[in-house]
């Protein structure tokens, strides 16, 4: 029986008293439905030291986000670009990111914390709002938040209940569609079912086949269960699948202009999440428990070069698993005056991958043949096939646990905080790298005669095993002044950011590469230990801000100052020369400055105006890779700006069959974006315009929307290949409808 299945019987055999529903949903003024933000945070975040920016249900879709990337640059400061496959999940805030392994930021989904950042990138149906917390939230939330942390709360079926359906369609074939039932069994149970769909035709076309390359389709089921036990327990568990089939890559070789290549791309991926949430409210005192299983299983598969000849091929599947357990505990004294959290956390996560890499003719002929042959050509080699795999299997298990605790005392118009974690992860990597494969040496040393000279077998098998711990502890401390006749407050903080150490699994390639060809006795072999392994990263976050209110609440303003002292960033860099990996390397010092401000202004019962600026400096301090310094060049991939306006019309109507309708127009503003460590490539700011009209009828609403109207061109990704530059451009315009349907319980 399903832990679903099991929820259901037990909740309708129970006979436990309710606390009468107000509406609310926080933890703290009583037992409702869970509100996921507010697990650790005050219900309202404006009261808080903490930089942060909610989205609520008619923002999202007004945006037509279903995932995080439809909300990138309506925060400031946050950007996720949409490129390559939906594994990449790349997320910046503040200077501070990540495009390979470990997220800088941090992800929740209904209390279910995600860990693998494989996993961040995926559509939910019926979101009711996206919370951002910027600055380092690893005091409360630990490992991999120092950029912040994102929390994701769909519908409840204790909010809400019926049927609620939606339906859209755009330009280049891009259809989605969800369903969602949600009931009330008893008035102390409720449980929702919810599925999304989607497919999309593509954008691109590869010039080898002519075919669009970046198809997408992709579904998801979430079963919802909410258990109201007793006017002091409360229980939820939340059950979540999804499946991707995804194309790839719309990667422009620079020299030609051309998107063309030979070999097929793909990400294939299957999530399955399970979060159960238990809650105990006592007199003063509320004890949490939220415990989580995550499954992923995933495929890449690409063609490295992304060049129209054989050169070899990448394949890198996953299997992971992981289980968190986070308890804790939050009261307070003296009619609110003193406030602590305190809980312990634990979790461990288990990674299996196997990654071969296929070489072909041409990588065979260029990067083996021709310089073994350059060497001594009197005695030169031919391969015995024209395909040989390199081999990588590796098993990564990591694990870990955390105590942390935070103080809040008020004295008088001050909030005075102050909190620390302390926490001990330990990671392995086990690998087996093979190689088997050979070559036949040829006697040229006669003008005119070539005959054969010996045949060479190459069997490498190699294993080992790497482990890496570290103990950390991560302070915060702030102070914030509520100001007088409800005009906001003014806060001050300091805490410190932690992300994870890893392993640079790509690399295996180029090391079983230059093994192969140290035993044919040309080049150098690499380090394991040294270039697989790279070192935790950590800050320090000074922030200085404001959350302000005017003219009865009409006008709400949140604006942030910040300064962020990075040690041992983690940066993905291309290794020079022909190598076909990606490594992850710890680039010494590097700092950010920056500020973030966004206003709200209802100007009139039907005009509302929303916008928000984040500007970053982010630099190196200490950086030298052993052939370059780059003292105060720009970090790459972090754009200096975000800018983001929305205009938004309401009317209401009191008669006839139209029973409101909403016109938007929103302007986002990105850029400048360096793309290497030197600032030699780089994007320039780019705008992109969007609107939509929006109709309400009884039961159903029908919205026409566009996204980048202007058509504006611009690059959203760059990188590098065996010397080879390449861009991926960013989507053109497109318009679309969407129709949304709801039938509301009685």
């Amino acid at each position: 029986m399903s832990i679903s299945a099991l929820f259901i019987f037990l909740a309708s055999a129970s006979t436990g008293y309710l606390v009468t529903e107000n509406g609310s949903d926080t933890l703290v003024s009583q037992l409702s439905d869970l509100n996921v933000i507010a697990l650790k945070q005050e219900s309202q975040l404006r009261n808080e030291a903490v930089s942060a920016t909610l989205i609520g249900t008619s923002a999202i879709e007004r945006l037509n986000a279903v995932s995080l990337k439809g909300v990138s640059d309506a925060v400031p400061n946050f950007y996720m670009p949409d490129y390559g496959s939906r594994v990449t999940s790349s997320i910046y805030v503040r200077g501070i990111g990540a495009r390979m392994d470990q997220p800088a930021v941090g992800l929740n989904v209904d209390n279910v914390s995600l860990l693998n950042k494989n996993a961040f990138d995926f559509d939910v149906a019926d979101i009711e709002s996206v919370e951002m917390l910027r600055g380092p939230q690893s005091t409360l939330y630990g490992r991999n938040t120092m950029g912040g942390l994102i929390s994701i709360r769909t519908l409840s079926p204790m909010r809400w209940q019926g049927w609620r359906v939606m339906a859209s369609l755009a330009t280049h074939d891009d259809y989605r569609a969800s369903v969602g039932w949600y009931h009330k069994f008893r008035d102390n149970f409720a449980t929702s079912v919810s599925g999304n769909f989607s497919y999309l035709g593509g954008f691109y076309k590869n010039l080898y086949n002519n075919r669009k390359l970046d198809k997408e389709g992709s579904g998801g089921l979430r079963v919802r269960n909410n258990w109201r036990i007793s006017d002091r327990w409360y229980l939820q568990n939340v059950l979540a699948s999804s499946i991707l089939r995804q194309g790839g890559y719309p990667y422009q070789y620079i020299e030609t202009g051309e998107i063309n290549y030979n070999d097929t791309c793909f990400y294939r991926r299957f999530l399955l999440n399970d979060g159960l949430s238990l809650n105990y409210r006592g007199n003063n005192m509320n004890l949490t428990s939220v415990t989580s299983v995550q499954y992923l299983n995933d495929n890449l598969t690409l063609d490295q070069d992304f060049r129209p000849l054989p050169y070899f091929t990448l394949t890198q599947k996953q299997q992971d698993i992981a289980v968190t357990e986070d308890i804790f505990a939050r009261g307070e004294k003296g009619d609110g005056k003193y406030q602590w959290l305190a809980g312990i956390f634990g979790f461990y996560k288990h990674l299996n991958m196997q990654a071969p890499v296929l070489f072909k003719d041409e990588g065979i002929r260029s990067l083996i043949e021709s310089h073994r042959n350059e060497s001594n050509p009197s005695y030169p080699i031919s391969w015995n096939s024209r395909e040989f795999p390199l081999n990588s299997d590796f098993e990564m298990p990591v694990g870990g646990g955390s105590l942390y605790h935070e103080s809040k005392f008020r004295v008088g118009s001050f909030d005075l905080t102050a909190g620390i974690r302390l926490e001990f992860e330990e990671s392995r990597l086990r690998y087996h790298s093979q190689c088997l494969t050979g070559y036949e040496i040829w006697d040229n040393s006669v003008p005119g005669v070539s005959k054969p000279y010996r045949n060479v077998k190459i069997d490498i098998n190699e294993k080992g095993e790497i482990v890496r711990r570290y103990f950390n502890w991560m302070p915060k401390i702030n102070v914030l002044w509520h100001l007088p006749e409800n005009y906001g407050n003014i806060y001050a903080s300091v805490t410190k950011g932690y992300k994870s150490g890893g392993f640079n699994t790509q690399m295996f390639s180029d090391v079983l590469q230059q093994r192969l060809m140290y035993v044919m006795g040309i080049g150098f072999q690499y380090d394991v230990d040294k270039i697989v392994g790279y070192r935790p990263e950590y800050s320090w976050n000074y922030e200085i801000g404001s959350h302000l209110s005017f003219i009865e609440g009409k006008l709400t303003g949140d604006l942030a100052l910040f300064f962020i002292d990075c040690r041992d960033q983690q940066l993905t860099v291309f290794p020079s020369g022909t190598t076909t990996g990606r490594l992850m390397t710890n680039a010494g010092k590097t700092r950010s400055i920056g500020g973030e401000i966004s206003l709200n202004y209802i100007a009139a019962d039907w005009l509302q105006l929303n916008g928000s600026l984040g500007y970053t400096d982010a630099r190196f301090v200490e950086y030298y890779n052993g052939i370059e310094d780059f003292k105060n060049k720009f970090l790459p991939y972090v754009p200096n700006t975000t800018l983001f306006l929305q205009g938004v019309f309401t009317k209401e109507f009191t008669s006839g069959i139209i029973k409101n309708l909403s016109m938007d127009i929103n302007f986002r503003n990105t850029g400048r974006i360096y793309w290497n460590e030197s600032n030699i490539r780089k994007q320039n700011a780019y705008s992109l315009l969007g609107a939509g009209v929006q109709v309400g009828f009884d039961n159903f609403e029908i919205s026409i929307w566009g996204k980048n109207l202007t058509g504006t061109k611009y690059d959203i990704f760059y990188f590098m290949s065996m010397g080879n530059e390449f861009v991926q451009r960013g989507r053109p315009w497109q318009i679309g409808a969407t129709l949304r349907f709801s039938i509301t319980q009685q």
